[in-house]
């Protein structure tokens, strides 16, 4: 029986969706305007800010509005953001992705468990004596 591992070639963008549980990518930004009772879904703002929530296209599509607010959303497409150039946030991605155990996947197709081991921890090096 021959394995392969699947991996990820790409570095992801940082922002993932806000929602607890939920793993996608962030494409939209949820603001809440208090003054006016109205909730605006939008396309991903730039910068992260305070008190604006990160979503996914599932989560900006099927979000409501509380009771008694509006609810202003975006019509066109939510696209996803480009991979980040920081070379200190694709570092931090690498090495989250390092550490999670890799997928099998057998001739037949089916999904083996990762085996169990070390899973590739950093640790310090003393320096140089």
């Amino acid at each position: 029986m021959r394995i392969r591992t699947l991996t990820s070639a790409a570095v992801r963008s940082p922002r993932r969706c806000s929602r607890n549980g939920c793993p996608r990518q962030a494409v939209a930004t949820l603001t809440y305007v208090y003054s006016d009772s109205t909730a605006v879904v939008g396309p991903l703002a730039i910068n992260q800010e305070p008190h604006t929530y990160d979503l996914c296209e599932t989560h900006a599509r099927s979000l409501t509005a509380p009771r008694g607010w509006q609810l202003v959303r975006h019509d066109g497409e939510f696209a996803a953001p480009p991979p980040t150039t920081d070379d200190l946030v694709a570092l931090a991605e690498a090495v989250r992705e390092a550490a999670r155990p890799a997928q099998r996947i057998a001739e037949d197709g089916t999904i083996r468990p990762p085996t169990p081991g070390r899973r590739g921890h950093l640790r310090a090096v003393p320096p140089p004596a």
